[in-house]
């Protein structure tokens, strides 16, 4: 069977995409080709100018692009219900909510606005809240779905319920790890309660392997000069972000892909290669620790459904 590549994605014409932190790596990949392929792309970063020159690179490169930003801080509950509430108004549709933002930074234990650690606060906790406050414009849609993005680093780490910010033992890839293993359980789980309500969304989850994003550049702004070119130095033996992006767009775009599976490049040790299903963390697959780290969810957030 031939590579699937973004030549492959569907004709997305009339379909709303919101896709948070879209404004520079994965997530501007990911508003591009949706916009190539005739989306209206929503923009939810926290930063609106950045956000802006994003946009206006999509429009250059997509003649008629439909393209818009608006302000998510997912470091703050109170923005994301402001976010929702916006949206609420004047998106009565959305067709596909992509979870993509995330924070890694190499120095101390940080905390949100909420008072949650950040890594976790902003890659769980916030789009758990996003998801919930956005699930009725996703059931009005035709196949409407939920991308949740995973990491190859999920797959060794472990989550204590009982120390979901890291209180104990931070280390910032150990937490950023745990994140990417409550983003899988969590989608699993969602996926689970949609099909039990017998409703058309569907909760698919992605990972891009490795590839070269900011990301890890400004995880390592705190970071000496010799940890810095280090870094350079390694990412550029890396895939390229829009062949990180492969995997994520399918899981967006492809009819193929299914409710609570779970994809990614199929290469060694799924860091590069074709598209294909990839490996759960047996922890995340568990359903009773799913339901626990749902009711977690719904406690710190306020947030409840399903």
């Amino acid at each position: 069977m031939a590579e699937w590549t973004e030549r492959d994605i569907p004709d997305q014409s009339g379909r709303v995409a919101v896709i948070t932190g879209a404004n520079s790596g994965l997530g501007l990949v990911m508003a591009t080709e949706l916009a190539r392929h005739g989306a209206r792309v929503v923009l939810a970063v926290r930063r609106v100018e950045a956000g802006e020159e994003a946009a206006d690179g999509i429009r250059r490169a997509v003649t008629g692009a439909q393209v818009e930003v608006r302000r998510l801080d997912l470091a703050s509950l109170a923005s994301v219900r402001d976010f929702a509430k916006e949206a609420t108004a004047d998106l009565p549709v959305i067709d596909l909510l992509v979870n993509n933002a995330g924070v890694l930074h190499m120095g101390d234990r940080q905390t949100t606005e909420d008072g949650f650690e950040a890594i976790f606060g902003v890659a769980v906790l916030g789009h758990f809240a996003l998801t919930g406050l956005l699930l009725d414009q996703l059931r009005t849609a035709e196949a409407p779905r939920v991308l949740n993005l995973s990491s190859v680093f999920h797959n060794k780490a472990h989550l204590d319920v009982n120390d979901l910010m890291s209180d104990n033992d931070f280390g910032p890839r150990r937490a950023y790890g745990r994140s990417k293993l409550a983003n899988t359980a969590l989608a699993l789980e969602l996926d689970r309660r949609l099909r039990e309500e017998g409703s058309p969304v569907a909760s698919v989850l992605a990972h891009p392997g490795i590839c070269r994003t900011n990301f890890s550049p400004r995880a390592f702004e705190t970071a000496g000069v010799v940890a810095r070119n280090l870094d350079a130095m390694v990412q550029s033996t890396f895939p390229s972000v829009e062949r990180g992006a492969r995997s994520l767009l399918y899981a967006a775009t492809a009819p193929e892909a299914k409710g609570g599976r779970y994809y990614g490049p199929s290469g060694f040790r799924e860091l590069r290669g074709p598209v294909a299903e990839a490996r759960v963390n047996p922890q995340a697959a568990d359903p009773a620790f799913r339901k626990e780290l749902w009711s977690a969810a719904e406690r710190l957030t306020g947030v409840s459904y399903l």
